[in-house]
C-alpha cells in the first residue's frame, strides 16, 4: 500500500470511500436491497483481516479492501452482499443455538453463497465451479430449500471428514464471523463498558507481521446489551419481511433478478407457532365444580361466627365460571408426502405432530374435566378417529398410537367427516380444528363455520402457499432431539 495511506485517518478515509462505492453500486443494481444496505454502514476495524459484520456495521480491514478492490471490484461487491445476506437471514443471532460453531459458520456461508449464485446480476456474477455445483445438488436433494438450519442438520447426520470440511470452508467461507462470537460473549459483559479507542499510530498491514502481532490489534465493536441485541434481531427480521413483500409485489422481474432469495426468505420468515392464542379463541365459558375463593366474602363469614358462634353466614362457592376448551378436532396428516429430506422415515415427522398434540392436551388449564377431543389420522381419507374424553386418556393414546395411511393427501375428507359429526350432535361445542400437515394436497374451498388452523413444520419442505386465505397458518419447529 502507498506510504501516504499508512496513517490511521488516511486509511479510514480511503477504506470508507471504497466501501461506500461498493454499497452504491449494489444499490443501483438491486434497488430492492436499499433498506438492508442502509442498515449496514461500513466501518474500519483493524481487528479483522478481511470483512465481517455484527449486524450493526460492516467491519472491514482497509488493506484487505484495497487489495481486493484492485484485484476485482466485483469480488468486493459480492462480499458486501454476502454479509448483507447473513443479516437478512439473522445468522449471527442464532449461532449460540448450535453446538458445532465451525459447522454452523460453514452452513451459513453455503446458504449465502447459494443465493448469490442464483442471482442474475452482472455485478456479482462468478464462474460456476464443478465442486460447488456438485454440493448444491447434493444438499438440495436432501434439504430442498438451502437454509443454514437445514444444511447444518444435514451435516450433523452426515458428518463430513476433515479434508472435505476444509475444502468446503475454502470454497464457501468468505467473511469473518468473529463478531458473531463476540455478540454471544457480550451478553455476559457490562453494557456500560467503555468503547475501546482506535489506535492513533500508523498500523502495518496484517499481512506484514507475525501471527502474534495480530492479536494485539483492538476492535472497534461496541458492547451491546441483550435487550439491544433482541431489538437488532427484530429490525433485521423486519427488513427481511419487507424485502419478501417487495419481491412478491414486483413479481417476475424481481424473481429473475434475485434468484432464490424470495423463496429462501419465505422459508426463513416463517414464525414459530405459539398455540396459546389460537386455543384461547376456542374456549367457552361454563360452570365447573371447584371451590371459588374469589367469590368468598370474609366479612359475612366473620360476622356470622361472632354473632351466632359457629354459624357462618356465607360459605365457599362450590362452583365457578371457567373459560376452557370443550370440543376440539385435531387432524394428523400421515400421507406419504410427510417424508421429508432430513427425516429417514415418515414416522418421525408424524411423531413430531403427535408429540405436539400430546404436549398441548396435557395442559389441564386449557380443558374442562370432561371434554371431546377427536384425533383423526388421515391421508386422502379418514383412517382413524380416536375420541379422548379425559386428560388421563391422553397418555394411553400416546402409548398405543399406530400409524395408519401413507398414501396421497386430500384435506377435504376430514372436513366432510367433521361436518357429519357436527350434524349428528357429536361436537355440539366445537369451535376449532387443528390440521398438522406438510401442505401437499387439495384444500377445501368453502370457509368453515369454526376456526381452522393448518400447522406446518417450520424446518422441512412444505407447501403453504395453497392454503386457503380463511384458514390460519401456523408453523411448528420440532425439538432438536427429533432432528
Amino acid at each position: 500500500m502507498p506510504a501516504h495511506f499508512q496513517t490511521h485517518e488516511n486509511l479510514k478515509q480511503f477504506g470508507d470511500r471504497i466501501m461506500l462505492e461498493a454499497r452504491n453500486e449494489l444499490f443501483l443494481a438491486m434497488r430492492f436491497l436499499g433498506r438492508a444496505l442502509d442498515s449496514l454502514p461500513p466501518e474500519m476495524d483493524l481487528s479483522t483481516q478481511t470483512v465481517g459484520t455484527d449486524a450493526r456495521t460492516l467491519h472491514y480491514n482497509p488493506n484487505f479492501v484495497f487489495q481486493l478492490f484492485l484485484e476485482s471490484p466485483q469480488k468486493l461487491d459480492r462480499l458486501y452482499l454476502h454479509s448483507i445476506l447473513h443479516c437478512l437471514f439473522r445468522h449471527m443471532f442464532k449461532s449460540d443455538e448450535y453446538p458445532d460453531k465451525a459447522l454452523w459458520d460453514l452452513s451459513c456461508d453455503i446458504q449465502a453463497e447459494s443465493v448469490l449464485d442464483t442471482m442474475d446480476v452482472d455485478l456479482i456474477l462468478r464462474p460456476a465451479y464443478p465442486f460447488r455445483e456438485e454440493w448444491y445438488e447434493r444438499l438440495k436433494a436432501e434439504c430442498k430449500v438451502l437454509t443454514a438450519e437445514r444444511i447444518y442438520h444435514y451435516f450433523s447426520m452426515n458428518k463430513p471428514d476433515l479434508d472435505t470440511q476444509q475444502m468446503l470452508i475454502m470454497e464457501f467461507c468468505k467473511d469473518d464471523h468473529q463478531f458473531w462470537k463476540r455478540m454471544e460473549d457480550e451478553k455476559k459483559k457490562n453494557p456500560d463498558a467503555p468503547e475501546p479507542p482506535l489506535p492513533e499510530e500508523p498500523i502495518p498491514s496484517p499481512n506484514d507481521g507475525e501471527e502474534g502481532d495480530k492479536t494485539e490489534q483492538k476492535t472497534n465493536a461496541k458492547v451491546i446489551s441483550e435487550e439491544d441485541m433482541d431489538r437488532l434481531s427484530e429490525d433485521w427480521r423486519d427488513n427481511a419481511e419487507r424485502l419478501e413483500t417487495e419481491l412478491e409485489t414486483f413479481g417476475k422481474e424481481a424473481s429473475e433478478e434475485l434468484g432464490s432469495l424470495s423463496l429462501v426468505l419465505s422459508v426463513q420468515n416463517r414464525k414459530e407457532t405459539d398455540f396459546r392464542e389460537f386455543l384461547r379463541n376456542l374456549m367457552v365459558v361454563r360452570e365447573e365444580t371447584h371451590i371459588d375463593p374469589d367469590s368468598f366474602d370474609y366479612a359475612y363469614y366473620n360476622y356470622g361466627m361472632e354473632m351466632y358462634g359457629n354459624m357462618p353466614l356465607i360459605e365457599e362457592n362450590e362452583f365457578r365460571e371457567a373459560r376452557k376448551i370443550e370440543d376440539l378436532v385435531i387432524a394428523i396428516d400421515t400421507s406419504a408426502s410427510t417424508r421429508d429430506g432430513k427425516m429417514k422415515s415418515r414416522e418421525s415427522l408424524v411423531q413430531a405432530f403427535l408429540n405436539q398434540t400430546v404436549a398441548m392436551l396435557r395442559n389441564r388449564s386449557r380443558f374442562f374435566e370432561t371434554f371431546h377431543v377427536h384425533i383423526i389420522t388421515c391421508d386422502d381419507q379418514v383412517q382413524q378417529d380416536i375420541t379422548l374424553r379425559k386428560i388421563e386418556d391422553i397418555e394411553k393414546y400416546a402409548e398405543n398410537f399406530t400409524l395408519e395411511g401413507g398414501y396421497g393427501t386430500d384435506f377435504r375428507p376430514v372436513f366432510s367427516y367433521v361436518e357429519e359429526l357436527r350434524r349428528s350432535g357429536a361436537l355440539p361445542h366445537m369451535r376449532g380444528l387443528l390440521y398438522f400437515t406438510d401442505g401437499y394436497g387439495p384444500y377445501p374451498e368453502a370457509m368453515t363455520p369454526y376456526d381452522t388452523a393448518f400447522v406446518f413444520p417450520a424446518d422441512v419442505d412444505i407447501d403453504d402457499k395453497s392454503a386457503p386465505d380463511w384458514a390460519l397458518k401456523l408453523y411448528l419447529r420440532r425439538e432438536r432431539s427429533e432432528e
